[in-house]
């Protein structure tokens, strides 16, 4: 069995490319040699203990992202993401955002793109209207559902 030297440089490359792209594992062959970096996706929230007996009133189902915590889930005009991915506000890097606050939107225009496995997929105005808020900034990793902006 020959012995295995690890490449520090190249186990911080790879984890570098994990946070640049929000994958959550990469893996790197040469010959016979495999070295595989995986990342743990980041827990959400742990779990409350709650003393026996004492029964807590339900709360209230809100989206982080919603605007002002208006206590809805969704707030009204919402766009949400109809897939997990990666959010990307422009067509290429250093290229302008596709729309801004205050800009009128026609029924189809491309607000965003959420790339998911390689796919850059365009999300579209559901309807006419105006961008009133961006939730997420560029190249933010987005869950399904999670409101990316909302429309007036």
């Amino acid at each position: 069995m020959s012995s295995f030297d690890v490449d520090s440089d190249l186990i911080r490359k790879l984890a570098g490319l994990l946070d640049e792209t929000g994958l959550t594992e990469i893996e790197f062959a040469d010959g016979d040699r495999r070295l595989r970096v995986t990342r743990s996706p980041v827990p959400v929230a742990a779990p409350v203990a709650v003393a026996a007996g004492a029964v807590p009133a339900p709360a209230p189902v809100m989206d982080a992202a919603s605007p002002g915590g208006a206590g809805t889930a969704t707030p009204d005009g919402a766009v949400t993401s109809p897939m997990v991915g990666t959010a990307y506000l422009s067509p290429e890097p250093g290229a302008p955002a596709f729309v801004r606050p205050g800009d009128a939107v026609k029924e189809g225009q491309t607000l965003m793109i959420v790339e998911a496995m390689k796919v850059m997929n365009p999300i579209r105005a559901p309807r006419a209207g105006v961008v009133t808020r961006i939730l997420v900034t560029d190249a933010q990793p987005v869950e399904f559902g999670e409101v990316l902006l909302t429309l007036e």
